[in-house]
């Protein structure tokens, strides 16, 4: 009786262990495809606030091309990264690019620059920095709209010497009681600027193949 108590006592606690673990690793899956999708939602708002979903109609996380290594010094990028392309009806409007400076007063800026494919900037966000709270800050839209003063600007709109603090004659406002991370934010989405330009046509190309391709996978009705 003793040792068939033992055995149903073991096969209960076999049990109710397989059951715990069935039960964690549900949880597992769920809380890591509940943080996926939160991760995914995330990324998605940053690069509506540069191309609004009311001027593109694909899917910005999936359309994308990488940048090759020649350019990721330019872009201040240590391990490469991806170029979001923004489309209307297949067409491509615009370019969001990853970029970063080591200029900051505080260390590395890192920010999404949206390039319109006629040269001009669709929009800037900066996305982390270690700037001081209450002066180097500004540069986080939370803290001020002065990130949006790039809007609609080129290397052409201002003149390319005229990328600069206004402090060292140039056109865009620094703050009070901080340039270092003004002038550094102005410089890099310059550098962007000119990274597109000579990058454009590269990509323009590929977003024909791809065009091409996905015109030819399309079913036959």
């Amino acid at each position: 009786m003793i040792l068939k108590s033992i055995g149903k006592n073991s096969l209960l606690l076999a049990f109710f262990a397989l059951v715990t673990a069935l039960i964690l690793a549900s949880t597992d899956r769920l809380t890591e495809q509940r943080i996926t999708e939160s991760e995914r939602a995330a990324a998605q708002r940053a690069l509506f606030e540069i191309v609004p979903l009311a001027l593109h109609n694909n899917d910005l996380l999936v359309d994308i091309q990488p940048i090759p290594e020649k350019f990721w010094s330019t872009l201040g990028l240590k391990s490469g990264g991806v170029i979001h392309i923004a489309r209307l009806d297949n067409q491509p409007i615009a370019a969001i690019i990853p970029t970063v400076t080591a200029d900051g007063y505080s260390g590395d800026i890192a920010m999404i620059v949206g390039v319109n494919f006629d040269g001009t900037v669709a929009g800037a966000r900066v996305v982390e920095h270690k700037e001081t709270p209450g002066l180097g800050d500004k540069v986080d839209l939370r803290k001020s709209d002065w990130i949006l003063s790039f809007n609609g600007k080129s290397l052409t709109n201002p003149e390319i010497n005229a990328w600069n603090v206004k402090k060292d004659r140039g056109e865009f406002d620094q703050f009070t009681g901080a340039t270092i991370t003004p002038r550094a934010v102005i410089h890099q989405i310059a550098k962007t600027l000119a990274y597109f330009n000579q990058d454009k046509e590269r990509l323009l190309t590929a977003l024909s193949y791809s065009n091409s391709q996905s015109f030819d996978e399309q079913p036959i009705p």
